[in-house]
């Protein structure tokens, strides 16, 4: 099953027997069986008939709605899961101080051991000495997660450590038409910047997707603090996705020249913010969506299985830990 990407402004998403047809003017652009979707993002100016919404919504499948250039605007999506223990579980341990350090502690664990074996595996022997550098950061803050005594501390840590990876993320760079300072969030001011908030966008997505199958509350998180309508628990479990998905899927279409410098543009109303043209994002999103399908084993359940079922295989995880079945949440680390 596949998550449905549709960009093409002015475009039509209607049912017709048990099939998603997707119509712009008189011009079919795909006709889609539905057992073949598992969600349906759309960009800007788009139509969904209410027959296509209902249908959709029987079916479990969530419809997630982005503007024109990628930012997160909302969803619809199915009955909230009747988990009610689950979410019982949930709660009690974010209102427990130790369980709650100890649950957020699995997620920072997890991603600073990715981001260090992102550098060792795709770092070349141009800046040694910095990535060397970079790579010992993350090790110390990878020693220091553990005896962390507080949130606040165990955050620090996070920052420390993520701000040693980006410090030499512009050597992991082969094209010479892109380059990368710092970390940029919103707005993204430069093409660099612009992919990795695009791509981290389509992640939480994919990590709300999931929390909501397994049937947890995706505002109450453990790393993440509480805000109004922040989908904490969702942020939680895509920390140690980040460098396994959405770098890999970045370095991937800049190294490999899939994206260029013509494939992004200056927005209308901000001069110095960045965003992909439309061709540009339909060549990520099909990037992102192979990245989703690879195959791998995973290493605690010893199973075969693609990046998007481990989504909601992690976020399982987090339900039997919660439960009792397991001893503590273990991330999913590369090897």
């Amino acid at each position: 099953m596949s998550t449905i990407y549709i960009t093409q402004q002015g475009a039509v998403v209607s049912k017709v027997s048990e099939r998603l047809k997707i119509t712009l003017k008189k011009e079919i652009l795909a006709d889609i069986p539905l057992l073949k979707i598992s969600h349906l993002a759309l960009f800007g100016n788009i139509t969904v008939t209410p027959q296509a919404v209902k249908t959709l919504l029987k079916k479990g499948i969530d419809i997630c709605y982005l503007t024109q250039h990628g930012d997160y605007v909302g969803r619809i999506q199915p009955e909230i899961s009747k988990n009610s223990p689950l979410r019982i579980a949930q709660y009690r341990a974010f209102f427990d101080a130790a369980r709650r350090l100890e649950i957020a502690r699995g997620f920072v664990s997890g991603k600073l051991a990715n981001l260090r074996m992102t550098l060792r595996r795709k770092g070349g022997n141009k800046h040694k000495a910095s990535l060397k550098k970079a790579i010992e950061g993350l090790k110390r803050a990878e020693r220091k997660v553990k005896s962390a005594g507080s949130l606040n501390v165990l955050r620090g840590y996070e920052g420390k450590g993520t701000a040693a990876y980006f410090s030499v993320f512009d050597s992991l760079l082969k094209s010479d038409e892109f380059s990368f300072e710092k970390r940029v969030r919103r707005p993204p001011t430069d093409l660099v910047n612009a992919l990795l908030s695009f791509g981290y966008t389509l992640l939480m997505n994919d990590l709300l997707t999931a929390v909501h199958i397994v049937g947890f509350d995706p505002y109450i998180g453990y790393l993440h603090a509480e805000k109004y309508g922040r989908p904490s628990l969702a942020l939680d479990l895509m920390e140690e996705f980040r460098p396994l998905i959405v770098d890999a899927v970045v370095l991937i279409c800049l190294n490999k020249r899939i994206l260029s410098a013509d494939s992004f543009q200056r927005t209308r109303t901000e001069a110095n913010v960045w965003r992909l043209t439309d061709e540009g994002r339909r060549a990520f999103l099909g990037q992102y969506e192979a990245r989703r399908k690879t195959e791998f084993t995973h290493p605690v359940l010893n199973q075969k299985m693609t990046y998007q079922q481990a989504f909601e295989e992690q976020t399982r995880l987090l339900a039997k830990t919660l439960s009792g079945e397991c001893e503590r949440y273990q991330p999913l680390l590369m090897k």
